[in-house]
């Protein structure tokens, strides 16, 4: 998965959404891809039956832990600063331990531990379960490290404690780890090996989320298009299933019907899509069903075809272009955005260009763009020279930028004059008189409380916008209320 939330921002701190009555207490900040996100949940449910509560307040913690992100190298810098800011507040509390969790953990195990030793314990992410043995092991006066990638793990036996969370939307996990090898990228390392989530215990977990009354799920993996079910066991080994494995494997177009139809009235999102394994069943599943909303995280990259191989993304610039024309052909209102990194090795004017030109054919209604980041472990850091220069480099992620703003503002104003429906999730952060939601299409709408309540789906018409929000008056309650 390659949007990164909050990278250029303090992670959030987490809380639960019930008092447990636990006596210890637990800190978590997360960073980096809504898979962390999602992850910090589980790691609260775990240790939840270990006696702790979670806390807002670090410096009455027991146990601080940060979820960490390896994608971009701004992210890594963040955390570091964190940890300086724990071990500040440890050297007042030397009863309270540290631990780094996620992606950072597995790469610089060695380094936190041994070399720096600014925290205690070092978990990977196929590792959680293992917690209480390593907590113990800390409390015992040891450091403790477990960062084994897992071939079936997938904490599908889990339910997540629900954090921070705003009793409206929530994640589910149905994939762990990627195959796919990208040059640029660390993910394959960090999280290992692709494999799926029974879509019975998918299923149960969205069952437990419409009871609570949440109203809308996004469905999380660093690839969700190559979701595929057909009895555990990783995908890459589906060539050795059985006749009758095949023939009742679930993939990811069948399970997002499946849920569909189970829930008519809840929302369904879902994030990373990756173009080389998104299918023609996806897009119709989507077209099928209203409660499947009209938006996909497209990650692209580069719009040329030359740097697309260097980065051994296994599509082409034409066979992404008709994906998207199959998009628009068979969900006309659907929202599309990007992953860019400008500056890759050996990036040229002429494949800034074509990047340029894929934006301007796509005309995506919001993207995540970036600065080519070198990645230790990496195959572009292995084998390609770092040789864009920086300069040159913010130069054109600035154009890539100021490209992607016109096409968001454009994206918006086709919004004004129309009603849309809206799920509310909270106050806006720009005024307490104002709801914030979204549409099916991913973009925030604010409008005036009135009556309406947190987590009504509302019949808004827009009156105006910015390249980001959409501002309008609620019209009275949607049918799926």
């Amino acid at each position: 998965m390659e949007k990164i939330i909050d990278e250029n921002k303090q992670g959030n701190s987490l809380v639960l959404d019930q008092n447990t009555g636990n006596s210890r207490k637990l800190y978590i900040e997360s960073y980096g891809c809504q898979m962390n996100f999602s992850d910090s949940e589980i790691v609260a449910s775990i240790l939840s039956k270990e006696g702790f509560n979670t806390t807002q307040n670090m410096e009455e913690a027991d146990l601080v832990l940060v979820n960490t992100c390896s994608i971009r190298e701004k992210a890594e810098q963040t955390v570091r600063k964190r940890l300086e800011k724990f071990n500040a507040v440890k050297r007042i509390n030397p009863n309270m331990k540290v631990g780094v969790l996620g992606c950072m953990a597995e790469r610089l195990k060695s380094k936190f531990l041994e070399e720096e030793k600014i925290v205690d314990m070092v978990v990977g992410p196929d590792a959680y379960k293992d917690l209480p043995n390593l907590i113990q092991e800390i409390e015992d006066g040891r450091n403790a490290v477990n960062v084994i990638l897992s071939k079936e793990e997938t904490y599908g036996d889990i339910a997540p404690v629900r954090l921070n969370s705003n009793g409206v939307t929530a994640f589910v996990s149905i994939t762990r780890g990627c195959d796919n090898m990208c040059t640029f990228c660390v993910v394959p390392f960090t999280r290992g090996r692709e494999r799926s989530r029974d879509p019975h215990s998918i299923l149960e977990e969205v069952k437990e989320l419409v009871d609570k009354g949440f109203k809308e799920i996004t469905l999380l993996g660093q690839n969700v298009d190559s979701y595929l079910w057909y009895g555990g066991g990783l995908k890459k080994d589906f060539e050795k299933a059985t006749d009758m494995q095949k023939a009742t494997a679930v993939n990811f177009a069948n399970l997002l019907e499946m849920v569909a139809t189970a829930h008519p009235k809840l929302r369904i999102r879902f994030s990373t899509s990756n173009p080389q394994d998104m299918t023609l069943d996806v897009i119709e599943a989507m077209a099928k069903h209203n409660n499947i909303c009209k938006y996909i995280h497209l990650p692209v990259q580069s719009g040329s075809n030359r740097i697309l191989k260097e980065m051994n993304r296994l599509h082409t610039r034409e066979e992404y272009f008709e994906l998207i024309d199959n998009i628009k052909k068979i969900i006309p209102e659907c929202a599309i955005s990007q992953d860019m990194i400008a500056g890759f090795p050996t990036e040229t004017e002429e494949d800034h260009q074509d990047t340029l030109s894929l934006m301007e054919y796509v005309k995506y209604d919001f993207g995540f763009m970036f600065a080519y980041s070198e990645r230790p472990g990496t195959l572009a850091e292995r084998k390609m020279e770092d040789d864009v220069p920086e300069d040159v480099k913010k130069r054109r992620l600035t154009e890539i930028i100021n490209l992607q703003q016109n096409h968001a503002l454009l994206r918006t104003q086709a919004h004004v004059g129309k009603t849309e429906e809206v799920l509310i999730e909270g106050t806006s952060k720009k005024s307490e008189d104002h709801w914030m939601g979204r549409n099916t299409q991913n973009t925030v709408v604010v409008f005036p409380k009135e009556h309406y309540k947190i987590g009504d789906f509302v019949n808004v018409k827009i009156n105006d916008c910015t390249a980001a929000t959409l501002i309008g008056e609620a019209v009275g309650y949607s049918e799926s209320n």
